[in-house]
């Protein structure tokens, strides 16, 4: 209700016919005194006083929002003249056929800028309160813009996980009872240490290959060497002698690759159907699913190894941020329970896409974890550098209104009048972000009620469609 109100109490000064400081229900709608004529006897220099309905060519002074050939502002000396004529606002100092304050109508539809239902508010827009006092209670606040400093950084949450290219999960090799248990969860192990000991039929075939296999070797290389003696008393022929070289060489093969077998599997040479499953990799058990006894299969990951001297920091970025964050950028974290500890690092990885839920990009940073300190799913916060730029102007992130395609801010210009100002947003950080246009260091810009004003200033809006107050340009 209060937005209501405060709507209600404020006039768009947008395409309306001067009004001086009157208002709609104060008096009618009164006509602006004629245009002095574009070609004035001792003033038709370059930019004295014309025809103020000039069309969309007309050159706008980009300071006060009028034809730059009718700016009193930049030009006092046609302030005579204009007087003499009769078209003078006292009040703001313009002509009053194109004081913006007074007749914005023709001010800003002399450069073409009438906006269009569906259309964000030209910059410059402006709108006034009726009074001091509604101005007052309408209960704008607003503060003043800050020099950016050119440095700014992202902060976002952070979570600690492991190191993908660190983790092993072990399987067994071939299906088969346990038969012992060597480690236990938590504890370290080196690459190559037994995990357990597994009792497998497969295995047993395997041995009993390899057996044959050697066998089949020294058979097949006993009747090469006695082929090739015959062969060199005239007694055989030499294709005798390649024969037997051809089954040798078969032989041979058939016994590497029973070995192989047996060495994939962690089984010995010895002929027992036992094999050993060991540790790929050097870290810690983080889990282990067997126990004496339990019968397991290939599909069964029996055991995880984790190795935790390494582990990832993910972020998750903002869509409206990600562009301004390169990989390689340097990140310093802060994690809950380590207290003031801070772990530095670089983002080594932005995901391509973004999550349609939470509307984020995935980052990683890989961070050293020499004493074990950092663990997975801790918290934390995480200061990503963005790439330099302009320093900019600095404003409360509730000052920057979207209207359509454009961000919005509004300055204050007295108690009553507030002008709509196009930005574009850069680097945020906290409550405050960087924003480049026209906008200085100083200048006053709405917070609290600046949704108020946006309304006021877009045709078919809620303030410019339900209350007593005319939207334009």
């Amino acid at each position: 209700m209060r937005v209501w109100i405060a709507v209600g109490m404020i006039v768009a000064v947008l395409g309306s016919a001067c009004r001086g400081t009157s208002t709609p229900s104060e008096s009618p709608e009164k006509p602006g005194p004629p245009a002095p004529a574009a070609a004035a006897s001792a003033t038709s220099a370059p930019g004295a006083p014309g025809d103020a309905g000039v069309g969309a060519e007309a050159v706008m002074c980009a300071e006060h929002g009028v034809p730059e050939a009718f700016c009193t502002k930049c030009h006092p000396e046609l302030i005579a003249a204009f007087q003499a004529k009769g078209d003078w606002c006292a009040e703001h100092g313009f002509p009053e056929s194109v004081c913006p304050i007074c007749n914005p109508g023709k001010a800003a539809g002399s450069a073409g800028a009438e906006a269009k239902e569906g259309e964000a508010p030209a910059d410059g827009t402006k709108v006034m309160f009726k009074t001091y006092d509604t101005a007052r209670l309408a209960g704008l606040s607003t503060v003043a813009a800050l020099q950016g400093t050119g440095d700014s950084a992202l902060t976002v949450t952070a979570t600690i996980a492991y190191d993908a290219s660190r983790v092993a999960h072990v399987n067994a090799r071939s299906p088969g009872v346990v038969h012992a248990v060597r480690a236990d969860v938590g504890t370290k192990v080196a690459r190559g240490a037994a995990l357990a000991v597994i009792e497998s039929a497969g295995v047993g075939a395997d041995q009993s290959r390899l057996q044959a296999a050697q066998s089949h070797v020294q058979v097949s290389e006993k009747n090469l060497a006695r082929a090739t003696k015959l062969h060199d008393e005239g007694i055989v022929p030499e294709v005798d002698v390649l024969e037997a070289r051809k089954e040798s060489d078969e032989a041979r093969a058939d016994l590497e690759s029973a070995r192989s077998a047996l060495r994939m599997v962690g089984g010995t040479t010895d002929g027992a159907s036992l094999y050993t499953l060991s540790s790929p990799i050097a870290g810690v058990v983080t889990s282990r699913e067997v126990a004496v006894g339990r019968m397991v299969d290939t599909e069964d990951t029996l055991f995880e190894i984790v190795d935790v001297s390494t582990v990832w920091a993910e972020v998750d970025i903002p869509e409206t941020e990600a562009a301004g964050i390169p990989v390689n950028a340097p990140v310093t974290l802060t994690l809950e329970g380590l207290g003031d500890r801070t772990f530095s690092g670089v983002l080594t990885y932005i995901a391509p896409d973004i999550d349609a839920r939470t509307r984020t990009a995935r980052g990683r940073i890989q961070l050293a974890n020499p004493d074990g300190a950092l663990r997975v799913h801790m918290f934390g916060r995480a200061r990503i550098a963005r790439v330099r730029g302009g320093a900019g102007v600095l404003v409360p992130r509730a000052a920057v209104q979207r209207a359509h395609d454009v961000r919005l801010v509004f300055v204050r210009l007295s108690e009553q009048v507030y002008e709509a100002r196009r930005v574009t947003p850069g680097a945020a950080e906290g409550d405050l972000v960087t924003v480049t246009g026209r906008i200085k260091p100083g200048d006053r810009v709405v917070t609290d009620g600046s949704f108020l004003l946006k309304t006021e200033t877009l045709k078919g809006s809620i303030g410019a469609g339900c209350c007593d107050a005319e939207a334009g340009h």
